[in-house]
């Protein structure tokens, strides 16, 4: 499974009684494509992760809004509870297939942690959680990308290595450096309207799966030239 890419958000305090007014905050900050507006899942679950979901919905035909995914939370809330939902933004995509490049909808995901969810997770996890989606939207295949490029041997599959034979001409190497770039602006654009938004933060973490230090990786390749 290809790794992922995730902000955690820790608050100052989380009181239930405001759980779902900073839980909006949150959501209202989020870059819909405009193709595909809208919160398409939502979720609630009690207890920890283990437990069947109190709530599941399938949002994808009539998708909902920030005060309508709140008005369905309402109903669910409670410090053992964890909300989840889902949506669209659109970012920069290799298709190596035709060796084009395309900007379109991606999955994102966010989830809110109540401060007695599964063994108060929200100490490891932060109270919110954004998923990105894929890691190497941000910080590309292979090592191929930023100052210091370390490229693997051999590559990992098919896909890997069309791309790296694609990527050997110049010209092609450059428009993946731009068009990652302009992927990562818009995730560190996102994370900053986060922290400046109405939620009291108290601390925030990019990290994703596969880099020790992803906003350092970030920061690399926006910086190469």
């Amino acid at each position: 499974m290809a790794n992922q890419s995730n902000l955690s958000v820790w608050c100052k305090d989380f009181p239930e009684d405001r759980m779902l007014e900073r839980f909006g905050a949150l959501l209202s900050t989020v870059p819909f494509s405009p193709s595909r507006p809208g919160f398409t899942y939502f979720e609630a679950r009690a207890v920890d992760a283990t437990e069947t979901p109190l709530l599941e919905q399938d949002l994808r035909g009539m998708p909902l809004d920030t005060p309508g995914i709140l008005g369905i939370a309402q109903d669910y809330l409670n410090s053992d509870t964890s909300f989840a939902v889902g949506g669209y933004w659109d970012l920069w995509t290799y298709d190596g297939d035709t060796a084009k490049w395309s900007l379109e909808p991606q999955p994102l995901e966010i989830f809110c942690h109540g401060e007695l969810y599964d063994n108060e997770t929200w100490r490891e996890d932060g109270h919110f959680r954004v998923n990105f989606g894929f890691e190497h939207f941000f910080t590309g295949h292979a090592g191929l990308l930023g100052i210091r490029r370390t490229r693997r041997a051999p590559a990992e599959g098919p896909e890997e290595a069309r791309l790296l034979e694609a990527m050997a001409w110049p010209e092609n190497l450059r428009k993946y450096q731009e068009k990652t770039s302009e992927n990562i602006r818009k995730l560190l654009d996102w994370a900053r309207r986060i922290e400046t938004s109405a939620i009291p933060v108290h601390q925030i973490r990019l990290w994703s799966e596969g880099e020790e230090n992803f906003e350092a990786r970030m920061e690399e390749i926006l910086a190469a030239r």
